[in-house]
């Protein structure tokens, strides 16, 4: 009994020193106006993947001074997963052959068929495995800003060493708008902005591009317009990639482009480094034109594919929409690939033909 009794008094005083509010204090309380918390309103303040002391961290001019870069080509399993061990030889053989740096998950990656979590999955992977033999830029552009935001600072988390941007596609917006949308990026690290209107349905002007120049990220641009444009940047100082390879030796030997990024490297990597290294080239550039037309003649990454397939270095695994090139231009490609040298290509398998049979095309992945 003497317990509780003590136990009564103990709540008594306590709730005897509880805090009284007056009826003003609420009143003040209910009227006062509401501030928005300062975090909201701060630009760039970029959550939670944002870092300062992010690894691989690489400089701006590291980036600017890459002559051969490869937009490196992603294979799958026949359900259509990643297949890792393929994409491992496919960097490998790169960074043997000379190549500085390769682009992941880009249009020829086929970026544009992956979910963000396999996206930033492969840049960590190609990073973690290869970061220090080869400069690794993570194609995390998006015509949604809050995407490009959000997969730039995680690409940059997991540790690539650049990024490429491209401009919004389809649904279109203003010079205004692609200023504020690739300044709301090219905060976090070092940038290549990409110019491919055939693919976005809009081009880049030169006074964009000279405005985002003023940022210390800027690291250049992959021009896909022509040498004429090439030309009204590197006589202003900014760094340009070719984008177009049938293009890329004129680009560099006659128009100052730095290098190009290539889809044609992923196939002749060391004849591709001796375009860009070796000089006024003219007939190693004739030799591999008749390659690289017949890579284009449809849309990318379409004969890139099948010719992987048919040196047996990737699985004749497709994902939908793209679909391999007929049996006749596969017998065009075996042709190439005698008239150029196997030697030059990668793998060791013989070129094959394929039957159409053998192609597997994946709708569900």
């Amino acid at each position: 009994m003497t317990t509780l009794q003590s136990c009564s008094v103990c709540l008594r005083e306590s709730a005897l020193q509880l805090p009284r509010h007056h009826l003003t204090d609420n009143y003040r309380s209910r009227t006062a106006k509401w501030k928005c918390p300062r975090a909201a309103v701060i630009p760039n303040f970029h959550l939670p993947m944002r870092s300062f002391e992010v690894k691989n961290r690489t400089s701006v001019d590291d980036i600017k001074s890459l002559r051969l870069i490869t937009a490196i080509k992603t294979p799958y399993l026949p359900d259509g997963r990643f297949d890792l061990e393929a994409y491992d030889a496919l960097v490998n053989m790169q960074i043997e052959n000379g190549a500085e740096g390769v682009i992941v998950g880009g249009t020829t990656g086929e970026g544009q068929l992956m979910s963000w979590d396999e996206h930033i999955m492969l840049i960590g992977h190609t990073i973690n495995c290869y970061g220090g033999s080869i400069k690794v830029i993570g194609n995390t552009g998006s015509n949604s800003t809050r995407e490009a935001i959000h997969a730039t600072e995680q690409g940059f988390a997991v540790g690539m060493h650049a990024a490429l941007h491209i401009n919004p596609y389809y649904g279109k917006t203003s010079l205004e708008g692609l200023v504020s949308h690739l300044d709301s990026v090219m905060s976090m690290g070092p940038t290549i902005v990409y110019n491919v209107p055939s693919r976005t349905g809009q081009d880049i002007p030169p006074g964009v591009i000279h405005r985002l120049a003023q940022s210390s990220n800027f690291a250049g641009i992959k021009e896909c317009v022509g040498n004429d444009r090439v030309d009204q940047y590197t006589n202003k100082g900014i760094v340009v990639w070719s984008g177009n390879d049938d293009e890329c030796h004129d680009s560099r030997w006659s128009h100052g482009a730095t290098g190009v990024i290539s889809v044609t490297s992923n196939l002749v990597p060391g004849l591709m480094r001796e375009l860009m290294f070796g000089g006024k080239n003219p007939s190693l550039n004739a030799k591999i034109m008749p390659l690289v037309e017949w890579l284009f003649q449809e849309p990318n990454p379409i004969g890139l594919n099948t010719a992987l397939a048919q040196l047996g270095v990737v699985r004749p695994v497709f994902r939908l929409p793209y679909v391999p090139l007929p049996l006749a231009k596969r017998v065009e490609f075996v042709n190439l690939v005698k008239q150029i040298g196997r030697e030059n290509f990668v793998g060791e398998k013989d070129v094959k033909v394929l039957d159409d049979n053998d192609f597997i095309l994946v709708s569900r992945y």
